[in-house]
């Protein structure tokens, strides 16, 4: 075999070793998402480019990809975690009766209530919602940062974690608003 048909060849096998190794990846261990729709606005938009940890350990406050009962994949941030109580009265998110910071949408309600559009979150707590106290074990409770127009657990129930494809770890487009999560 010629030197050159030798470079081919290695070529070739880089190339498969390369194309398994991102299929591995992508099936077990990463996933790449397109954000749809305005529901996480202000902080990710519509066209967003993000990687997702399939494995991660899911915490209060992680932005997650999830399989949505509809069929549809939805981008939401974890607000109540299985056994919480959730609420909102008056604006302000309260879990097991705490205040919830919520530093990714400060200026998003300030300028909500500079235009006099009313709430921001509605007041709802999970009786109001589904006749029952806590987030059910196994479970999580999401929301869009987005609220007065997010469809996220208030409609669609509380999301099974077998539902939830992974952890948003990286936006990398636009590249002006690249970050890691």
């Amino acid at each position: 075999m010629s030197e050159t048909a030798k470079s081919w060849l290695w070529f070739v096998i880089d190339l498969v070793i390369v194309g398994v190794v991102v299929v591995l990846l992508d099936t077990f261990l990463i996933a790449n998402h397109n954000v749809v729709g305005p529901s996480m606005e202000p902080n990710f938009m519509n066209n967003d480019r993000v990687l997702v940890w399939r494995h991660s350990k899911l915490e209060q406050g992680d932005v997650v990809i999830l399989h949505a009962p509809d069929g549809s994949m939805y981008i939401k941030r974890i607000i109540g975690m299985p056994g919480d109580t959730v609420r909102s009265k008056n604006d302000t998110m309260y879990v097991n009766g705490k205040k919830l910071s919520e530093p990714y949408l400060a200026n998003y309600k300030e300028q909500q209530a500079a235009n006099n559009d009313g709430l921001f979150t509605d007041n709802f707590s999970l009786n109001s919602l589904f006749h029952r106290k806590t987030v059910p074990k196994g479970e999580y409770f999401v929301m869009g940062d987005n609220r007065p127009i997010s469809k996220d657990s208030r409609m669609i129930g509380f999301i099974p974690r077998g539902k939830i494809q992974g952890k948003v770890v990286w936006r990398y487009w636009p590249l002006n608003k690249m970050s890691v999560y």
